[in-house]
């Protein structure tokens, strides 16, 4: 099984190509697969191109599935989205011209630097509407709102830009702290689908800091989605430009808001290997 590996300021994906590998693997080998001790190791695993002949219809060429570490499927990830397509551009399927890319959570339009090493995502439009993140309650943009977890209160203002998001007015929260808090939050009963969560830091109008917690990834060095979600709730919130950096503990991201709250935002990709996969990995799954 052939298998190619790239990392997005930290966070690592490992792409399957189902011309490699064209049955989609269960859930325990995708866990044993993301395993850094036991398998290849990686925060997820990115199944594509695939044929899908409703986005071939409406004249999306690319479709890609993403698959969380824990095993589960995730709707969107911009970081993952950032590498299928530069993926796609090193097996010269796509140039760099702008191109469409199907996903779970919606069509995104990507942009490939000439030298590969940079991606441009449009994320799609956010919305901070309850029904549609989903949170738990009348329908109501999920903004200033509070939760009790570990014994302490926080503000928070949700958001789904395809996938959930939790922003969490937490200056300056550590590892630690994501650590601890993060798995409270992206459990709470507020989401029945739980979620992602995002400790946000303000530093100034052009920069945001964030410390993530992915719904189930766990602690992150970096999430597209994420520095979408919480640039868009600054934005919201009157914190910051339409134009900003989000900066993460592996890097920042470049992140555009416009009228329509539509994201879009620029990274780095960085080529890790190829190489192949034994299947006496995956032995007794």
């Amino acid at each position: 099984m052939q298998f190619h590996k790239y990392h997005a300021l930290g966070n690592d994906y490992v792409v399957i190509d189902p011309r490699d590998h064209a049955h989609l693997f269960s859930a325990k080998e995708i866990v044993r697969i993301c395993d850094r001790n036991f398998g290849i190791g990686s925060d997820g695993i990115l199944w594509g191109p695939l044929a899908d002949d409703a986005a071939s219809k409406a004249g999306i060429p690319f479709s890609v599935r993403i698959f969380n570490p824990d095993g589960s499927e995730a709707q969107k990830s911009g970081n993952g989205l950032r590498i299928f397509c530069r993926y796609l551009f090193d097996q010269g399927l796509v140039a760099t011209d702008p191109f469409r890319v199907h996903t779970l959570g919606g069509v995104v339009l990507a942009r490939v630097r000439p030298d590969g090493k940079e991606v441009t995502v449009e994320m799609g439009e956010v919305s901070f509407w309850s029904d549609k993140i989903p949170v738990t309650g009348s329908p109501r943009e999920v903004i200033g709102e509070t939760i009790v977890v570990g014994g302490q209160m926080f503000t928070i203002h949700c958001a789904t830009i395809g996938n959930p998001h939790c922003v969490v007015d937490f200056p300056n929260a550590t590892e630690d702290d994501v650590r601890r808090l993060g798995p409270l939050i992206e459990n709470h009963k507020m989401f029945p689908e739980r979620t992602n969560v995002q400790f946000l830091t303000l530093k100034n109008r052009s920069n945001i800091a964030i410390q993530i917690w992915e719904r189930g990834a766990g602690y992150t060095l970096a999430s597209g989605s994420s520095a979408s979600a919480a640039a868009a709730v600054a934005y919201r919130l009157g914190m910051v430009k339409k134009e900003l950096l989000v900066h993460m503990p592996g890097g920042a991201i470049s992140i555009k808001i416009d009228a329509n709250n539509v994201v879009t935002m620029a990274g780095a990709v960085t080529k890790v290997a190829r190489g192949t996969l034994s299947e006496e990995m995956l032995e007794g799954m």
